[in-house]
This record gives structure tokens, sequence and C-alpha cells, in this order.
């Protein structure tokens, strides 16, 4: 039997790929999640084979999330599920540890081959993302470069900030002093160059930390 984790905002998508899913009957559906934290947790706590994950979840973002998952649980095989195809998602992805990338408008085929490719430890990518790869490989973007300098945690409020939080929020969700968040902040912003909270959310939008 493999067990499989859906992590997807919208519950419209959870229930067409629930749906989707259980027509295979060796294959259960065994936790939802909404967000990245939840993602995280319901992996910890059911051990997955295989985790379906939309990249722009709120709170922690699917990317994030993949990696937290894959270094709590390096036998799981993620596939990031998202609409989009961009390079710098796609090495962000693959450098989290997913060995699956579907998009959302590919067919159902492809999605039901990631699954069965994943369930035996095999890597399976859409046509789109092969292109993408194969087009693109050698160039990097100095967005992409500089979102590989920001540390974990500085990527986790870059997110929440641009989600609309204040640092105060922020502390209150993270458990940490507003001071900490503050600093972590600040270094982000120094690091991706930015001025300002506006840049931030631009800045968050265009490395897929966020849905604009």
């Amino acid at each position: 039997m493999t067990k499989i984790l859906i992590a997807d905002q919208h519950d419209v998508v959870k229930r067409g790929l629930r749906a989707l899913l259980g027509s295979r009957p060796e294959w259960k559906v065994v936790a939802e999640a909404s967000d990245g934290y939840e993602a995280v947790n319901a992996a910890h706590r059911t051990s997955p084979d295989v985790v379906l994950i939309d990249s722009a979840i709120p709170r922690m973002n699917g990317l994030e999330a993949s990696r937290r998952i894959r270094q709590q649980l390096p036998k799981t095989e993620v596939c990031v599920f998202t609409d989009c195809a961009e390079e710098a998602v796609i090495a962000t992805a693959l450098r989290a540890g997913a060995r699956g990338f579907i998009l959302k408008s590919a067919p159902e085929e492809d999605l039901l081959a990631a699954v069965e490719a994943l369930s035996k430890h095999h890597p399976y990518f859409c046509s789109v993302v092969c292109e993408t790869l194969l087009k693109n490989f050698a160039k990097q973007t100095g967005d992409a470069q500089n979102i590989e300098l920001l540390t974990p945690r500085e990527r986790q409020i870059v997110q929440l900030v641009a989600e609309g939080l204040s640092n105060k929020q922020v502390s209150r969700q993270l458990d940490l002093s507003i001071k900490t968040i503050e600093t972590h902040r600040g270094a982000a912003m120094r690091k991706a160059g930015l001025s300002s909270t506006a840049d931030l959310v631009r800045y968050a939008v265009r490395n897929h930390l966020v849905q604009p």
C-alpha cells in the first residue's frame, strides 16, 4: 500500500486529488494539509511514501516544507504540484529534495505516472519541466542566487511578512522575540538588496514564496 499526503490550500484541489488517487486500490491518501506547517506535521505523523505539495501554500511555502520533510523522512518522496514552471522554482524544489515536479495544467496521466514512479523511488518530471531545465540549466537569475543566500529562517520570515504579518505577529507565530525577528528580517533584506517592505513583498512574489 502506497501512502500519500496531499498539501494544497484549496479544498477543491484536495478533493479532486483524493478522488483521482483513490481510483488506484493500492494507493491510500493518509493525510491532507492546507499550509506548510500542517504538511510537515502530517508527514511526521503518518510517514507517507509520497507527498504531493503545492509550492505556494501559506505560512511555510511548499518548497521549504519539502526540504524539512525530506530531512526528517529521507525515504519519503516529494512531488511539487504547482502552477509555476519557472526555472528558479524548479531549481529550488530540486535542492529541497523533491524528485517529482508536475504542473497543475498537466494531464491526469502525468500525475498518476508521477505517483507511480515516486512510489518506486524513481524521479518523474513533466515534459514542460524537462524542457525548462534543458533550456535554462546554465542560466541563473540574480533573484535566484539571492534566495539561496537566505537561511531557511530568513526565507520563512520573508514569507510571513510578505503575507501581511507584522513583526509582532511573526514573533508570536514563531515563538521568537521581536528583536530576533527584526535581526533575521534585516539580514534577509541586506542579502537580497531590499530597502522597503514593498521591495520585500515584490521579492517574495518573484521567488514564489507567496502568491500575488
